[in-house]
């Protein structure tokens, strides 16, 4: 089955196909939903290594003499204090406050910083960064440069350091460094959007195949599979990760999203600061919640919530966690009931259904 026109497709489309994946159209991407299943998969990359091609995710890189003015002041998170070879997770934000986009930064050299932002909203971030630039600093849109795939999972290391004469070892958490796998110019990011230890790599769309079909063979020994969206998905909702255009979008500001870590009102001007201040003062009228079901009925995005009866908030999130045997869900609240062990109740088929908040994230790996 040839990919639909209207769709773009990564290096690896062919490849997916041939293995058998079932694809699917997401935000205009013909990507892998899932090979063996997404409870198998889901369960591999908690307990062994799992391999996910994420080369539909948008790049942009942004040089010059002022490149970290222009990113501090695009971005809500500290990037002029990033260390070379740090990254982090930041927001690109509206006058507003509202998301833009979430997205990483690597900073590269003093003048070169790196950023990785969702697929959908790359030509967008990259307009409304260059929109913004008042500064002496140039902005690429590098994603046709780029193809990104990551090694997520408990033997992530073992598995890469086969390909690689960079030691592991060294990257700390949200650190990268510049190299070779298996003899291809390679970034290496020690990061992940799977709540486990893991690996992203941002290589040539050339070597894309070779590389994927190495990690495979590499990964063996320790049960590797091929992953799609689907296990991503519930991997990073048990770790309540945000996902663009459900827990975060142009409505919802990083206060309300429980992000008020990647914000650093000290650092002076920025996109969205003023709005974000005035919030700070007044505080926020709604808060993102976690929540698991009472019983087996399942929460999908967009079910309504209620308390004690009452229309209060909605869902964003919502699946079985494999890991933990339960449903789960991430909701917004009005802010002043957000409490654990609040007793809500979500619409299911207009039925309302049982549930409690609870802490998040609903997993965290064993250090």
């Amino acid at each position: 089955m040839a990919v639909l026109a209207s769709l773009q497709a990564t290096p690896l489309n062919a490849i997916h196909r041939s293995m058998g994946a079932r694809m699917v159209d997401f935000g205009g991407w013909d990507m892998p939903v899932q090979y063996s299943g997404i409870l198998d998969e889901h369960q591999t990359v908690r307990k062994a290594v799992g391999l996910f091609d994420v080369s539909h995710m948008g790049e942009i890189d942004i040089r010059g003499p002022e490149a970290a003015r222009l990113v501090d002041f695009v971005t809500t998170n500290a990037a002029g204090r990033l260390q070379i070879g740090q990254a982090h997770y930041s927001a690109l934000l509206y006058e507003q406050g509202g998301f833009v986009d979430d997205i990483l930064v690597h900073r590269v050299a003093e003048n070169h910083y790196f950023l990785c932002v969702n697929a959908a909203n790359q030509e967008k971030d990259f307009a409304h960064i260059r929109a913004a630039n008042r500064f002496d600093a140039e902005v690429e849109f590098s994603s046709p440069r780029y193809a990104q795939l990551a090694i997520q999972g408990p033997f992530a290391r073992a598995t890469l350091q086969k390909l690689t004469a960079v030691d592991l070892s060294s990257i700390r958490y949200y650190w990268f460094t510049d190299g070779k796998v298996s003899g291809v110019p390679a970034r290496i990011a020690h990061t992940g959007y799977t709540g486990e230890d893991g690996y992203e790599i941002y290589i040539s769309p050339s070597d894309t195949a070779r590389l994927w079909r190495e990690l495979l063979d590499a990964g063996r020994e320790f049960g590797i599979k091929p992953c799609g969206l689907g296990a991503r998905n519930t991997l990073r909702l048990e770790a309540a990760m945000a996902l663009y255009g459900h827990e975060i979008d142009a409505s919802i500001t990083p206060f309300e999203a429980g992000l008020a870590w990647i914000v650093k009102l000290d650092k002076g001007e920025f996109l969205g600061r003023e709005r974000l201040l005035k919030q700070k003062e007044e505080g926020v009228r709604r808060k993102l919640a976690g929540f698991e079901m009472c019983g087996r009925a399942i929460a999908r995005d967009g079910y309504e919530v209620l308390i004690e009866g009452v229309p209060a908030g909605w869902v964003t999130s919502g699946s079985p966690s494999p890991t933990l045997n339960k449903n789960i869900g991430l909701c917004y609240l009005p802010a002043g009931q957000v409490r654990t062990g609040l007793p809500i109740q979500v619409l299911v088929r207009n039925q309302p259904v049982d549930a409690i908040t609870v802490a998040t994230p609903f997993y965290k790996r064993a250090k």
